[in-house]
């Protein structure tokens, strides 16, 4: 099973899910009186109707394939090695409809297949442009439509997209292991973003290949990427395993073109990328990304090095995480409970089908059910990292900071189609053990104010985080220790705080950080040569205060360069008033240079308002902790009277 989010927007490329929903065969209400006068529309509607019912038996034909649940099986679909369909044959229709019946096929099967071909052969004939019909297009916008009005979460994937959604739930892909990004450092307002490398990863092709920070991607195997967006770079740079790539590159150390060959190959992709101490005895772990294959094992790991480190309370950062694989969220959440606690209960449309999961021993590693715990949320956070978030807090087991997760309470089957193409169908939806379902409201709303919560414009975003931290409505449930929660509209936090958002002034200045950090790790900044990184990125480095600080005499650099780019509209005032942003983003990018993004990502945690309340309401942690240790023999709600009718506490 999955239970899965495609990645935000903000953070990914949720947009990317929105733009392929597309119906592209609903007849408009304004049409629909003319119908009966008019031979043509009624022919029309004869063709719409056709496609409705033979999509509903594709469907139904989907569903008749076995689906297999990527959480106990990590095997997938045969697919032949010179295989680049995306879709089946786009086979010319009335070609289809002389095909004879195959007579190993029921009836209704190869009847619902010639009335299809049919169909199609109408709109080949009757439609404007039907010599130029992309048969791909139909198939598949007829199939998203009809998936779509089902739930926002049950969607159609061509080979390309099933492939790329399988990658994701994978811990690694085949590639040259780097990160880049869109970024324009040109001094006229006409010049178009470039693709530049961020960073490498550890012991990857691009790292031994000397591939650095700063360096823009010029051409790949002879074609230019001036101007390309990085989406389509990266969709070059990735490719079969031992396969390699021709890069070309504009040093950023010299300014000077070359050209370097890279082998493709296996890149890690952790689900845990990070754990350290963030304060004396407070453990952090990074689970930002997803659950996939290892995430289990990976923060096992993680907690062996905090503990071993001293570690006597853990935040645990569950922003950003869309999810994945619910045997791995279960997993998760049963490092954290008491053996036999529920997790979870799932169910699905028939009677007997509902099933609980309780929280298990894996591998004989007792769990660790009293350091003081407090997870870390957004409004990103969805599915399976939801699932942990509220068995914790349903079992009064570890605080909840920051702001209402997505809402995602439905489980999807994957299932694996011909031409390499898949379905994630929605089978199942789970409730929390308190009984809470918490999807979130999505009748009477499209895909796009779903996702975004109704869009992504200042005003509407501001509706949306005012909104994450508001007081939930939905049915009322109650936790071990009698704290009152609610169903719908996602975990709602014990404490809310709001993220930390840039603003447009401080979106419009990173390309000039970027480009002043470009100019000085390579020695082309005046007076800071203790500054310069022409090296190898220095992995696994425990970053200090000390390492690469913004000084006073580096900000007023940063000043005197944005005043030489004609193309930068903002004013010394402007700059003074976000200097807090500018000292954090710039440190950022010279430790991103020097040590790595993840490391570099501890720069930004180390002063985020979420993170810092996760580290004060950890003693409250602690009782509450302890507590829910010796609340399972007290009456309901007495343990927790102390613990959340404080004044400082936002209403649940």
């Amino acid at each position: 099973m999955c239970a899965t989010l495609p990645p935000p927007c903000a953070f990914g490329t949720m947009h990317e899910a929105v733009t392929r929903a597309v119906d592209s065969l609903e007849l408009s209400s304004g049409l629909l009186h003319k119908i009966d006068h008019n031979p043509l529309l009624r022919g029309l509607l004869v063709v719409k109707n056709r496609i409705s019912f033979a999509l509903t038996a594709l469907l139904l034909i989907a569903l008749s394939l076995p689906s297999f649940i990527f959480a106990q099986s990590a095997q997938t679909p045969d697919r032949k090695a010179n295989d680049t369909s995306r879709f089946p044959p786009n086979v010319a229709p009335r070609a289809a409809r002389r095909v004879a019946r195959d007579p190993a096929k029921t009836d209704a099967t190869a009847g619902i297949e010639h009335d299809f071909a049919e169909a199609l052969t109408l709109v080949q004939e009757n439609y404007v442009d039907g010599n130029n019909i992309d048969y791909n297009t139909v198939f598949k916008s007829s199939i998203i439509g009809m998936l779509r009005s089902l739930d926002p979460h049950s969607n159609y994937y061509d080979s390309k997209e099933f492939d790329e959604m399988r990658t994701e739930q994978r811990s690694e892909y085949f590639g040259i292991g780097a990160s880049i990004s869109d970024r324009r450092i040109g001094n006229k307002p006409d010049d178009k973003s470039d693709t530049y490398i961020m960073s490498t990863f550890e012991n990857s092709p691009a790292a031994r290949a000397g591939l650095r920070y700063g360096d823009r991607i010029v051409a790949v195997d002879g074609q230019s990427m001036r101007g390309k967006p990085s989406g389509e770079v990266r969709d070059k740079l990735r490719g079969p395993r031992g396969v390699s790539v021709k890069i070309t590159v504009e040093r950023a150390s010299n300014n000077q073109p070359e050209t370097v060959e890279i082998t493709r190959d296996a890149v890690p992709r952790p689900s845990v990328p990070d754990a350290y101490m963030i304060r004396p005895g407070v453990g952090y772990i990074d689970m930002t990304q997803s659950f996939a294959y290892s995430t289990s094992d990976e923060l096992q790991a993680a907690l062996n090095k905090l503990q071993a480190g001293g570690m006597t309370s853990l935040v645990l950062d569950l922003r950003n995480n869309p999810g994945g694989f619910l045997d791995q969220s279960i997993k998760v959440a049963s490092k954290f409970l008491q053996p036999g606690q529920l997790v979870l209960t799932q169910k699905g449309r028939n009677r007997g089908s509902d099933r609980p999961y309780q929280a298990r021993t894996e591998n004989g590693v007792t769990p660790d059910a009293t350091t003081p715990l407090v997870i870390l949320i957004n409004q990103f956070t969805a599915s399976a990292s939801e699932i942990v978030a509220g068995a914790v807090q349903d079992h009064d087991r570890g605080l909840i900071v920051g702001e209402a997760s997505f809402g995602k309470g439905l489980v999807q089957s994957i299932i694996p189609l011909e031409y390499n193409a898949g379905l994630t169908l929605t089978s199942a939806k789970y409730y929390t053990p308190s009984g809470r379902l918490i999807q979130r409201d999505y009748s009477n709303v499209g895909l796009y104010d779903y996702t975004y919560r109704g869009g992504l414009g200042r005003q509407a975003e501001e509706d949306a985080r005012a909104a994450q931290t508001a007081p939930s409505t939905g049915a009322e449930s109650r936790t071990d220790g009698g704290h009152v929660v609610y169903s719908g509209g996602g975990i709602s936090p014990d404490d809310a705080v709001r993220s930390r958002v840039p603003s447009i002034t401080q979106l419009r200045l990173l390309n000039v950080m970027f480009g002043f950090v470009r100019e000085l790790v390579n020695g082309r900044i005046s007076g800071f040569d203790s500054y310069k990184v022409q090296r190898a990125i220095e992995f696994n480095h425990n970053l200090q205060a000390t390492n690469f600080p913004v000084t006073d005499a580096l900000y007023k650099a940063f000043k005197d360069y944005v005043a030489t780019r004609t193309s930068v509209k903002v004013t010394p005032a402007q700059l003074d008033r976000n200097r807090d942003y500018i000292q954090r983003q710039l440190r950022h990018e010279v430790i991103t240079a020097a040590y790595g993004t993840v490391t570099a990502q501890r720069v930004l945690v180390a002063d985020d308002p979420q993170t810092l309340k996760a580290i004060e309401v950890l003693p409250r942690a602690r009782d509450l902790a302890m507590n829910a240790t010796r609340g399972r023999t007290s009456s309901p709600g007495q343990t927790h009277l102390n613990l959340f009718k404080t004044g400082d506490l936002a209403p649940l």
